[in-house]
C-alpha cells in the first residue's frame, strides 16, 4: 500500500466571487474543504471555513480569520469543537470577551464549567457574578457557593439578593 501523504494532491479549486474553495475527495470517500474569503481585514480573511482532514498534510488544518469555522477555530468569532479568539464557541470556547461552550473561559462566560471573569454562569461557574450549580465569585447565585455575597438554599445575603433582581430586571428591560 502507498504512502498517500508522499503523493500529490489534486485538489478541485473554484474561485468565487466571495472567495476561493479548495476541495479534495479521496477515493477512500474522505471529504475536505476549505473556503478563505476574498475579503481581508489586518491580513486575516473576513471569513476562513476549514472541514475535515487536508490529505496533503494527514492533520486538521486550524481556521483563522477575522470569523473562523472548523474543528479548530481561531478568530474575532471562532466556531468549532476548540474554539479561540474575542468570542469564542465550541466544546472549548476560549474567549477573551465571550466563552460559550462546554468549558468556556473568558470575561464573559457561559458553559458547563465556566470561567468567567466579570459573569459566569454555568454547572460549576466562577466570576464576579457567577450562577451556578456550583458558583465561586463576588455575587453568587447557586446550590453551593462560595464568596462574598451568597444566595443559595441555606442563605439569602440582601447584597446578593439586590444584586441579582437588579440584574434581573436589567435583563427583563431588554427583551
Amino acid at each position: 500500500m502507498k504512502n498517500l501523504l508522499l503523493q500529490p494532491v489534486d485538489y478541485k479549486i473554484e474561485k468565487t466571487a466571495w472567495g476561493t474553495w479548495r476541495t479534495h475527495l479521496s477515493e477512500q470517500g474522505r471529504y475536505y474543504a476549505e473556503f478563505t474569503s476574498h475579503a481581508e481585514l489586518l491580513g486575516w480573511p473576513l471569513l476562513h471555513y476549514t472541514r475535515g482532514i487536508d490529505p496533503q498534510t494527514g492533520r486538521l488544518t486550524t481556521a483563522r480569520g477575522v470569523i473562523a469555522v472548523g474543528r479548530v477555530a481561531v478568530g474575532g468569532i471562532a466556531l468549532g469543537q476548540a474554539a479561540f479568539g474575542l468570542c469564542a464557541i465550541g466544546q472549548a470556547g476560549v474567549g477573551l470577551l465571550f466563552g460559550l461552550g462546554q468549558a468556556a473561559s473568558g470575561w464573559y462566560a457561559l458553559g458547563q464549567l465556566a470561567l468567567g471573569v466579570e459573569f459566569g454562569i454555568g454547572q460549576l461557574a466562577t466570576g464576579y457574578t457567577a450562577v451556578g450549580q456550583l458558583a465561586l465569585g463576588e455575587y453568587v447565585l447557586a446550590q453551593l457557593g462560595i464568596g462574598s455575597h451568597l444566595w443559595t438554599p441555606e442563605q439569602s445575603d440582601p447584597a446578593a439578593v439586590a444584586h441579582f433582581t437588579a440584574l434581573w430586571n436589567k435583563l427583563r428591560a431588554l427583551f
